[in-house]
Order: structure tokens, then sequence, then C-alpha cells
């Protein structure tokens, strides 16, 4: 800092570059190692002249301009960079403040908004929140079934001739035991058989029924006449579960050709096995539904799936709608092990009157009920009517034993 002083005081001293007569011998020495430390090459004279100060106070200002223009830019670089940590090392007490109310304000519980009382409609008692349930995880396939569908919805002349032979072993079979075998009884058969021989051209038939065993399918339809239960153009397309019988290859095709439908219980009814069905109806031919979706060994009255209401709802013709129920087939294949045939026992089979739903599909369509809600409707009337059969049904079967 004297050195600075002393620099000045020789420059605007009389507008001379002389030193003062004050300025003793080690003010001198600091100034001379000033310069020198700084690489400058001042020259002083001591001449009293206006025109020698002049050329000193020239040779000054080159000297400090020179000096600034010889700074590197790595020396720049490395000041700028001391000012901005000069600055940040400033700056951190106020963050680490603002960071300590932001975790006190999140470390708070939240509190319950108090809410104040309705005027205008009464207080409601408020139900408790359920925890929001887990996605449901995917059905696992064992086995790939998509290469069945295009199958079925395009069959060929040798899917026509294999499916044959199928259903004529597949049907005799079924005659021999249900018929033959065991003690069946048909009740009102003439309007089974009438809604799959008789029914106008073009007309979809979809019967459904209850599921007490594993047998159901194909079992009952051996009560059918030869023309009918051993025809693949005229037998039903039934929905099987993918998991039971669509385990392997062998049983695939074995399933495949005897037209049953793959389906993956748990998928909605949104899949490709409803989505045959409906194409199946739209062709005018017959689906057989179980509403119940799986073998009801309990044999407690179950809320129907609502599958069968989509294939109603969605089929481009509304089909006729035949319910049925039966009483012993769980006798004939029971449902605990071991799984063998039994023969000697008595089976009753109740074919209901025909479920007349053209008003009311159109009556839907007509208002712009949404499709869910549709299929509720629909399914909820099946409903109803298996219950009254199958009242109907037991009383009969019981006073076969009488």
């Amino acid at each position: 800092m004297l050195t600075h002083i002393i620099m000045y005081r020789c420059i605007k001293v009389n507008n001379r570059m002389h030193l003062p007569e004050s300025c003793c011998r080690r003010g001198m020495f600091f100034l001379l190692n000033y310069v020198k430390n700084q690489h400058h090459d001042c020259r002083f004279f001591k001449s009293s002249s206006s025109s020698i100060a002049d050329k000193n106070q020239q040779h000054l200002d080159d000297c400090k301009k020179k000096k600034f223009h010889n700074k590197s830019l790595p020396e720049m670089h490395n000041h700028k960079i001391k000012n901005q940590e000069v600055r940040q090392k400033t700056k951190q007490p106020q963050q680490t403040l603002t960071d300590k109310r932001v975790e006190q304000q999140t470390s708070l519980p939240s509190l319950p908004r108090p809410t104040l009382p309705s005027l205008s409609s009464p207080s409601l008692p408020t139900t408790p929140s359920t925890p929001s349930t887990p996605l449901t995880p995917p059905t696992h396939i064992p086995y790939d079934i998509d290469w069945i569908f295009p199958r079925m919805l395009r069959p060929s002349g040798f899917w026509y001739v294999v499916s044959q032979i199928t259903i004529f072993a597949v049907g005799l079979f079924s005659k021999i035991v249900l018929v033959l075998m065991n003690k069946t009884h048909v009740y009102n058969k003439q309007r089974l058989i009438d809604a799959i021989g008789k029914r106008p051209p073009g007309t979809p038939l979809v019967t459904v029924s209850n599921h007490y065993s594993c047998f159901d399918d194909p079992g009952l339809w051996g009560v059918l006449p030869m023309r009918y239960v051993c025809n693949t153009f005229k037998i039903r397309w039934s929905l099987a579960a993918h998991d039971i019988c669509f385990t392997n290859i062998y049983h695939s095709l074995f399933f495949m050709y005897g037209k049953c439908i793959p389906i993956i219980r748990g998928n909605g009814v949104h899949q490709s096995a409803v989505d045959v069905c409906i194409q199946k109806l739209k062709l005018g031919e017959w689906v057989h539904v179980f509403p119940e979706g799986k073998v009801n060994m309990t044999k407690e009255e179950m809320r129907l799936k609502w599958g069968v209401g989509r294939i109603i709802y969605e089929s481009p013709r509304v089909p006729i709608i035949l319910p049925m129920w039966h009483e012993g087939m769980d006798s004939v294949l029971p449902n605990t092990e071991p799984y063998y045939l039994k023969f000697g026992k008595k089976v009753t089979l109740n074919v209901g009157k025909p479920i007349d739903m053209n008003d009311f599909i159109e009556d839907l369509k007509f208002r712009g009920v949404k499709e869910i809600v549709a299929r509720k409707l629909i399914t909820d009337k099946i409903q109803d009517v298996f219950h009254k059969l199958r009242l109907e049904t037991e009383e009969l079967h019981r006073n076969r034993f009488l």
C-alpha cells in the first residue's frame, strides 16, 4: 500500500516525474522492488523539464495498459472462480435455513380441515375410505391359445372333416353314457329340438344352464337325436376353461375340433372367446354358455357372469334364449376323486320357456343405455329365470325318488 502511495506521489507532484525530497532511501528501495517484481521497465528522469515529465507520464500509462492486457486467460478464469466461491459461501447459510424450514413443514402431519355443515341438504353419514386394492396379477396361461381363434373364425374344409369325426365320436359316447347306462328324463324336450332344428334361417340360438359337473358338456347333448348330436353343423359352440381343457397341443386340438372355445377366467367380458361367440351368433349358429363361470360344486345360488349379457346384447340379431336346468349330473361324474363315470344314476333335465328379450333390448338401445348397464340388466333377467327354473327342476327331480 505504501509503494502505491509513493508511486502516486511520483506521478502527480507538480506534473513532473521526480521524487519528493521527503521520500527517504527506504521508500525509494520499496518503489524499485515493486517495479522490479511487476517486470515493468520504468524509467525515471531527474530533469525538471516539462517535456521529460510528459514522456514519463505517457510511459507510465503505457505500462498500466500493458499490465492489463498481459493478463493470461487462466488467471482471469481463476479470478472469476474465486469470486463465485465467495458468493456461494455467502448464500449457503440462507439455503440451509430454507431447507430446514421445508423439512419441518414436511415432517408435520397433515391436519384434517374442518368441514362446515351445509344448510341446503341434511348431513349424511360418511363412510370410511377403503384403501385402494392392488392391481390383480395377470392370469397365468399354461399353453399359448392364440393360434386357435383364427381357425375357429375361418374354419377350413380339413377342419370340418376332423371336427365331424370328433363330434360323432363324442356325441355317440355321450348318448351311450347318459341314455343307456343311466336313467335320464328330459322335461320339455321338444322345446330344445325345435330351437335347434326348426328356428328360422339366420336366427341365432343361445342356451344357458347351470354347471354342476365336468360332464355337463357334452353329456347333456346325449339326449338329442342322432342327427343333431353327431352333426358338427348342428351341434353347439361352447365355452371351455383354458386351464383345464387347453393345457397342451393334444388337448387343444381335441377340444378345438369339438367346437369348444377357450375362455380365460378372470380376464373379463372383453376377450377373444366372447368375440368368437358374437361372430358365431352373427352367422346364426348355436352357442351354449354356463353363466356361473365355473363348476358349482357347492350348488349355491351364484351371481351370473356378465359375459352372457354381452354376448346377447352385442349380437347383430337378438337370439333365441333358451334356459335349462339339470339335476343329478354330479352323480354321474362326481367332483371328487376318483374321477370315474358312474352308472345307474338318475338325471333330470328341465328345458324352460324361451326368454323373449327383443323389446327389452331394443328399448335399451333406443334409450342409449351404457353397455355395462345393459349387459347387467340382461344378466339379471336370466338370473331371475334361473331361480324359478331351479325350484321347479329340484321338485321334479325329488318326485322321481318317491
